[in-house]
């Protein structure tokens, strides 16, 4: 199981993206699931919109229906844990969306998480293990 950040979602859109090839290898060659929540799905489409267009967003949201990404659902005890982690974490300012991977990847139980921001992953100490491994 791979836990997906909106990052690698982005670069994987973007072909001129420094970060590209490696994401999309990796998002393309994971062996999965790849799961995420909605709050990265919003800020990633945001962000495709924003530099890509419409027909990229698009592309994203059939990765979701094709069942390439799976997406989530926040759980009570999720939301519990996002405020506690947005709390905890304020001075690294490290916000919803990522909490939200955090929580997820504590209750299924995996370290693994797609990211191209090691800052946050890096500091946020799981509970269910020493670190998170980072990819790519």
């Amino acid at each position: 199981m791979l836990i997906v950040d909106s990052g690698p979602l982005v670069a994987t859109a973007d072909t001129s993206d420094n970060d590209h090839a490696a994401c999309r290898a990796l998002l393309e060659g994971d062996e999965g699931p790849l799961v995420t929540t909605a709050m990265v799905i919003a800020e990633a489409a945001y962000l495709i919109d924003r530099q890509l267009g419409a027909r990229a967003e698009a592309a994203l949201y059939a990765s979701i229906t094709s069942h390439q990404l799976t997406v989530e659902n926040l759980e009570d005890s999720d939301w519990e844990r996002i405020a506690e982690l947005v709390t905890t974490y304020a001075s690294l300012r490290l916000g919803g969306t990522d909490a939200s991977v955090i929580a997820v990847a504590e209750r299924l139980g995996t370290t693994r998480i797609a990211t191209l921001n090691d800052r946050h992953f890096r500091v946020v100490r799981p509970r269910h293990a020493a670190a998170f491994e980072l990819l790519p």
